[in-house]
């Protein structure tokens, strides 16, 4: 796995940006951004936040590989792919997660949706009640 630092330069490259050039859009120091990417200096939540702006990448991919956040368990990682993808506004990332985290967990029904499944399977039917008037006592 690459460092932090290794990380941004390439999504910078991929970016086609300079190093002032995403200093400038990020709003730190060029010498700050080029020890970050060095590996001399490890960056806050915060500084990797005004990066991803920069970049135009989600900060959660930046703290991801920064090891502040975990990937999420069961990840196949399309989720990293979608944010970190410079082609892509913020937005359309945004949309794309969601649309992605939907067709998950409709393919992984929960546990509580497949008990009642189950429990509505095996129940015994009743007959339905006879509410007609010849059936009522009177």
């Amino acid at each position: 796995m690459t460092s932090i630092g290794e990380y941004i330069r390439q999504q910078r490259e991929q970016a086609g940006k300079s190093v002032r050039q995403l200093a400038d859009a990020a709003g730190i120091s060029n010498p700050y951004l080029s020890q970050i990417e060095r590996g001399l200096r490890k960056p806050s939540a915060e500084i990797l936040q005004q990066v991803a702006k920069g970049l135009r990448v989600s900060a959660e991919a930046l703290y991801v590989q920064a090891g502040i956040l975990e990937d999420r368990p069961g990840d196949s990682g399309v989720r990293s792919a979608l944010m970190t993808d410079p082609h892509l506004t913020e937005r359309q990332k945004q949309v794309l997660v969601e649309i992605y985290e939907s067709f998950r967990r409709e393919a992984q029904p929960s546990e509580t949706t497949a008990e009642v499944i189950a429990i509505t399977r095996d129940a015994p039917q009743e007959p339905p009640a006879d509410d007609s008037p010849a059936g009522q006592a009177g």
